[in-house]
């Protein structure tokens, strides 16, 4: 049962509210991290493009007051309609944001206010703050650098120039700064340490006669008051300028991302702080190889962790291939509901290992360039915990220690009551703005739980993807959106994962489910859409036909259209093998074998009765065979018990005694050697065989899913 039309609307209308919100923040974030005005005139231009994220743009005004400056909206006057947000730096209140209305409006949550006004508000005035802190920073160091130009500074004195900046821009940077200089000292085993007052030698430090048997006595200068100079002029006499200079810098960069390091590191933070604190970093338009390589190492390894898993393995393979911004666009494109600290699954990690591999390592093999991933957007694995709890559905765990037969009988009910609940709010906002981002082309919604692609238990085939033709209105794509997502939760108390797990001693382990929603690979022809080809590879061959072939060569399993009749192991229909390794050796070679042997059907998407079908290859040929793309690389003639490659243009497909060889594909295309390569690098990469799902619009190669 699909939701109310009358609460969809209601959705969608709250929903461009939300929309509102996200180009306001956009906007200031863009005025904030402009260059090219003066730091007043842009507070000035935030006045301007604060009031249209609210509910009444026509009568809405913002002040901003800092530092003893006033800037207002045009037209500003005061009401007694307001909500205001203090704007800190470094936790103290430097400044005031408030949002006004000019005339009265109708009560809400605070006065005439929104809920989530009250959040925009907070998180504009954190925008502010945190751009003051990036300014002040920004110009100290700035006029640091002209005082070394402008004065002729001796060598082995310009850290006092910076010293005397920092001492007036930031002090308590500075003591922290100090601190690590002085621990620098005290690692390097530096002489003239005594002199600083309060200082003792660590027991150890230059003794190996100390009693490990004994609790060591609490000595060394604690929390108090460093004297700044005495530790840089010792410093100077053991490191160099450059040397002193650039730990400075790489200090002061530390400092700048203490708080994304306290998010990633605080276990309760939510995704939605990781996030917020993502976003942050991004503003700072700081470059990635600016950080030391440690903590370069400790952030990938911590957004790892929280976005994907705690595996050390895949860990220690990915945080080599992985940028900082990739978990911002990972943000970006996540839903999932508050104070989530879910993943996003399985099959999103492999995916995510397998792009990123490609990306690093194209230069080296250019046969990787061309392959691309499709669009995608995820919620996160306690997603689902969400929509249980929403709905009062928690007795559902309990299914997994049923018998078989009966979790089998019941299924059916569960998936029922499972398609006719509704979504927590914020999971159905972000479903809703999935859909605006990727549009009406057709979707497929795929299950990615925490136990899926793990080594030793692939689940394979055992959750759901749904494939949505995604056509209609709005409300009609987000109610079908929402019915597959629920289906895949379903999935999960079904008869066969539940038999997979319980054959792997699983049952106890706790299992959530991440969801990912792709964009269909494919064109549209006519009244279907479909790929030209798709398949799954492997990176070894379990199924050699020929002695010259080795395990390592690969194989392929290669269909017309979706992929699901290649994954899929049928009765009724056959995908073409080839093994990558060794194009030129097929398992049918006589024509009646190919004729037996070949793919017959094509599973599609039917964009007029808005469903997944399977249809014969030769109706579909009659109907549409010269428009359907690469077909003449996907086919071979039968002519007189002769099979041929189409000639020239001449041939009208339509009329033709055709079957599938993937022949042109194999001689007149990379396809082969993009495919031996990819699984090459992937097998090596992660030290580990693999096999990768993929799909072709007939001009590009995409890889849909790597476990």
């Amino acid at each position: 049962m699909s939701p109310p039309k009358q609460a969809l609307d209601d959705i969608l209308s709250g929903l461009q509210e939300r929309a509102k919100e996200l180009l306001c923040l956009y906007q200031v974030g863009e005025i904030l991290r402009s260059q090219e005005d003066p730091w007043e005139s842009r507070l000035q231009q935030l006045t301007m493009a604060i009031p249209p994220g609210w509910q009444y743009p026509d009568v809405c005004m913002a002040r901003i007051t800092v530092g003893g400056q006033v800037f207002e909206s045009s037209g500003f006057v005061e009401t007694p309609w307001v909500i205001r947000e203090p704007i800190k730096i470094r936790g103290e209140e430097v400044g005031t944001l408030e949002v006004l209305y000019s005339e009265e409006r109708p009560e809400s949550d605070e006065g005439p206010f929104l809920r989530e006004e009250r959040k925009l508000l907070n998180t504009l005035a954190v925008e502010i703050g945190f751009q003051l802190t990036h300014e002040e920073l920004a110009n100290a160091w700035d006029t640091w650098q002209a005082a070394l130009n402008l004065f002729d500074v001796k060598d082995g004195q310009k850290w006092k120039v910076i010293i005397d900046f920092l001492q007036r821009a930031d002090p308590q940077l500075l003591q922290r700064i100090t601190r690590r200089m002085l621990n620098r000292l005290r690692w390097k085993g530096a002489e003239g340490l005594d002199s600083i007052p309060g200082f003792h030698r660590f027991p150890g430090e230059g003794d190996s006669s100390s009693d490990e048997n004994r609790p060591l006595a609490l000595q060394g200068t604690g929390n108090r008051q460093l004297p700044t100079d005495l530790i840089f002029r010792i410093a100077a006499q053991h490191f160099s300028e450059e040397e002193i200079l650039s730990s400075v810098q790489s200090w002061i960069n530390r400092d700048k991302l203490s708080f994304l390091v306290n998010t990633l590191e605080w276990q309760e933070s939510s995704l939605g702080d990781i996030t917020d604190a993502l976003g942050r970093f991004r503003a700072l338009e700081m470059k990635e190889e600016e950080l030391p390589p440690s903590v370069q190492n400790v952030l990938k390894a911590a957004l790892l962790r929280r976005f994907f898993t705690d595996q050390i393995d895949f860990i220690n393979i990915a945080k080599g291939l992985v940028d900082l911004e990739d978990f911002h666009h990972l943000a970006g494109h996540l839903i999932h509901p508050p104070n989530s600290h879910g993943k996003l699954g399985g099959k999103a990690a492999g995916m995510f290992l397998a792009r990123k591999t490609m990306e690093r390592m194209e230069e080296e093999y250019p046969e990787l360039a061309g392959i691309k991933v499709p669009r995608t957007w995820y919620i996160a694995s306690d997603g689902s915990i969400s929509f249980v709890r929403h709905n009062n559905l928690e007795d559902v765990y309990d299914r997994k220690y049923l018998e078989i037969e009966e979790v089998r009988q019941q299924y059916p009910h569960v998936m029922q009551v499972f398609k006719t609940s509704p979504f927590p709010p914020e999971i159905l906002n972000g479903l809703t703005l999935a859909l605006e981002d990727l549009g009406d082309k057709p979707l497929v919604v795929r299950s990615s739980s925490l136990l899926e692609d793990r080594t030793g238990a692939a689940f394979s085939g055992k959750y759901k993807s749904l494939f949505l033709a995604n056509q209609g209105s709005r409300v009609e794509r987000l109610a079908a959106l929402m019915d597959a997502v629920a289906e895949v939760y379903a999935s999960i108390f079904g008869p066969d994962p539940i038999e997979y797990r319980a054959e792997r001693n699983l049952l106890d382990v706790h299992e959530e489910m991440g969801i990912m929603i792709q964009e269909v690979v494919g064109t549209k022809v006519g009244r279907f859409f479909l790929p030209a080809f798709s398949g799954v590879a492997f990176s070894n061959n379990e199924f050699r036909w020929s002695p010259r072939i080795k395990r390592e060569d690969g194989l392929v399993r290669l269909v017309p259209g979706l992929g699901t009749r290649a994954v899929d192991r049928l009765s009724d229909d056959f995908p073409v093998l080839l093994a990558p390794g060794q194009p030129g050796l097929r398992v049918n070679t006589t024509t009646d074998e190919i004729l037996r042997y070949s793919p017959k059907q094509v599973d599609l998407i039917n964009l007029e009765t808005g469903s997944f079908e399977t249809v014969l290859l030769s109706d579909l040929l009659r109907e549409c065979g010269n428009e359907l793309p690469s077909i003449r690389k996907i086919i071979s003639l039968v002519e007189h018990d002769e099979i041929r490659r189409p000639g020239g243009l001449g041939v009208d497909l339509t009329k033709a005694d055709a079957v599938v060889t993937f022949e042109g594909l194999v001689a007149s295309t990379p396809f082969l050697r993009q495919m031996a390569t990819l699984l090459k690098v992937l097998r090596e990469t992660m030290a580990t065989p693999v096999d990768v799902e993929f799909a072709s619009d007939g001009t590009h190669l995409f890889i849909l899913q790597c476990r």
